[in-house]
């Protein structure tokens, strides 16, 4: 039952955080001004906001499919820490009267990554174990 409940929430919370990233890449992609403005505002348009796009598009299709959801996450995580810092020290709360949307999205990819890579610890530390000796073995 618990294993059932894990893997329905894990797919929810993959799906979700997928979705947040899919639907704003046609904004960073098309270049609307809202995204012009935030990368504008952190000094790194448009490059900022093309590299954005392209990792949140990697990190969406990664949490899609179950063998690579840690990975997926792992982006995931880095790309909601980014975007929380950015707005915590230099955007603000609230862009260009969003009501905090842009903030409330970015935690809420946050904490469901965060989520997914404790639940799945384990594949995680295999994961790091596994790195660790792939680059052992090379640097030999």
């Amino acid at each position: 039952m618990l294993n059932q409940l894990n893997s329905k929430s894990l797919l929810f919370l993959r799906l979700v955080t997928a979705v947040i990233f899919f639907q704003t890449l046609f904004f960073k992609f098309t270049g609307a001004p809202e995204s012009k403005f935030i990368f504008s505002t952190l000094g790194i348009e448009p490059w900022g906001r093309y590299f954005a796009g392209v990792s949140e598009l990697i990190a969406s299709i990664l949490l899609v499919f179950s063998a690579t959801q840690v990975f997926g996450a792992g982006m995931a995580l880095a790309i909601g820490l980014g975007a929380l810092s950015s707005h915590i020290f230099v955007l603000g709360i609230t862009v260009q009267n969003d009501n905090g949307l842009l903030f409330g999205l970015a935690l809420l990819v946050t904490i469901f990554s965060a989520t997914i890579l404790a639940i799945k610890i384990e594949t995680v530390k295999h994961s790091i174990n596994s790195l660790k000796k792939a680059i052992l073995k090379t640097s030999k």
